[in-house]
């Protein structure tokens, strides 16, 4: 089916209009234009050919460090006045992107005016966008000189160049000396056909080859973000939330938690955990250690460093799971299998617990806690990686779960009334059971992996549907 070219166009007017920079500065002036200047600029190419807008609307984008001082503001650009070694870094930045053919590019210390709150605000929460749409992202590493350098070099370390990294699908990195570190035209992929960008590469010419694989293999000893994950195009989703998370763990940017939310960092982080559990993804409760302070849930992590000593856990194929944070606690339902302390002892600071499962008996976990469990509460595994099918959970034969537990409800004993029997008739009376609290995690565990007897060549037992319970953690 062909589209009429009105529904060209007006693709063409949203993108540029939503998914680029508020405004570029155009090389051949290094004047500032906006997005309704380059929708125009870009409008009667894109006609030509039609196709993505992202083919036409090209860009190339500054990743880098900033100067303690001396970097180029919006308003001197404005004015004409911008000098200094800031402003050199980009005309050196203008110059790499008119050698990738580009007409138009972008830097994060200019280009923003950071008098207008809503601007700022707008640019915070689009960069990932804007970084991504680009058609080559250059990097400036101003303290390395060598591929080897980098594993000592800030920009690896910063939290904001994180998305710098991963966003685009072309960077090209350069050293201090703003000298290519590869033969590459494309650092992500040497098989790129890019060569309709370039105008010359004297440089590049010059160079000893020196592939992607090596400077990624690099990038991923100093991030820890793997080798496969920098390559490929990056798809930001809620998915492999507690793998995704240690490479912000190794990143120095608790600003910028502060700074994308307008608030304290610690809760700033606890929104962006509510909002990835609302997927639904179980990974995103694949962390240890301590607790955030919120205001109702102690399943919410304090920082992406919780995640560090994540386990390695079967999630794959298990269903969504429904959370929803409440004033109770975060609500999620969990397949809940008794436990039995075997033993409880003292080991350094803490206690060595070890529970058994009396359904099934062949499940034995072992847990290392601060707190002495106290032996009149009750105990569970609160299973996270099932599925189900209607209304009935099947458990994996590796499942992961928390570990609860739940004191007697004490503040709910009230004295049991014995009625004179000719008062009422034909009514039957009964002793209410015991009563316990809600079920609560033990904390600094996170959590387990339990391993179920299955049916051979069976990825999921289903069992009956009254060891499927909400809880409030």
């Amino acid at each position: 089916m062909v589209l009429p070219e009105e529904c060209y166009v007006d693709e063409f007017d949203r993108y540029a209009m939503n998914d680029i920079p508020i405004r570029l500065i155009r090389l051949i002036d290094m004047t500032f234009v906006e997005r309704n200047e380059v929708r125009e600029h870009f409008r009667t190419s894109y006609m030509k050919h039609l196709g993505q807008p992202s083919d036409t609307v090209r860009y190339a984008i500054l990743s880098h460090r900033w100067l303690n001082q001396g970097e180029p503001t919006y308003e001197e650009m404005r004015a004409g006045t911008a000098a200094g070694p800031g402003y050199e870094k980009l005309k050196k930045f203008c110059a790499k992107a008119e050698e990738y053919n580009m007409e138009f590019a972008w830097s994060d210390t200019c280009c923003i005016n950071k008098n207008s709150s809503t601007e700022l605000d707008e640019s915070i929460r689009s960069m990932f966008r804007w970084y991504g749409n680009s058609a080559i992202c250059i990097v400036h590493l101003a303290r390395s000189e060598t591929i080897e350098d980098m594993m000592e070099d800030e920009w690896t370390e910063r939290g904001w160049t994180l998305q710098e990294l991963l966003a685009p699908a072309r960077i090209k990195f350069f050293n201090k000396y703003w000298v290519p570190m590869t033969g590459d035209r494309n650092d992500k992929d040497d098989k790129d056909d890019i060569n309709e960008f370039l105008v010359s590469r004297p440089l590049l010419s010059s160079l000893r080859r020196r592939g992607p694989a090596e400077i990624l293999e690099t990038l991923e000893r100093a991030t820890g973000i793997p080798y496969d994950d920098l390559r490929r195009k990056f798809c930001p989703s809620p998915s492999e939330v507690d793998k995704r998370m240690t490479w912000a763990a190794r990143q120095q940017g608790s600003k910028m938690w502060r700074i994308a939310y307008g608030e304290g960092g610690d809760r700033a982080f606890c929104r962006l955990i509510e909002a990835i559990m609302q997927a639904g993804d179980p990974s995103v409760l694949n962390w240890k250690g301590e607790a955030a302070r919120h205001h109702t849930s102690r399943a919410i992590p304090r920082s992406p460093q919780s995640f560090i000593a994540y386990r390695s856990l079967e999630f794959e194929g298990s269903g969504q799971l429904e959370m929803t944070m409440t004033s109770l606690g975060l609500r999620v339902p969990l397949v809940i299998f008794p436990l039995s302390v075997r033993s409880n002892m003292r080991a350094g600071h803490g206690y060595s617990i070890a529970l058994d499962c009396p359904l099934c008996p062949s499940i034995k976990v072992d847990i290392d806690t601060s707190c002495r469990l106290d032996s009149i509460d009750q105990y569970a595994l609160g299973i996270v990686n099932y599925s189900l099918i209607g209304h009935v959970p099947g458990i994996r034969g590796k499942s992961a779960g928390f570990i609860l537990h739940r004191a007697p409800d004490i503040f709910h004993c009230v004295p049991v009334c014995k009625p004179n029997c000719t008062a009422f008739v034909r009514l039957k009376f009964s002793a209410p059971e015991e009563r316990f609290a809600e079920w609560k995690l033990v904390e600094e565990v996170g959590l387990v992996q339990v391993d179920f007897p299955i049916i051979p060549d069976e990825p999921v037992c289903y069992i009956d549907r009254q060891y499927l319970q909400t809880v409030y953690l």
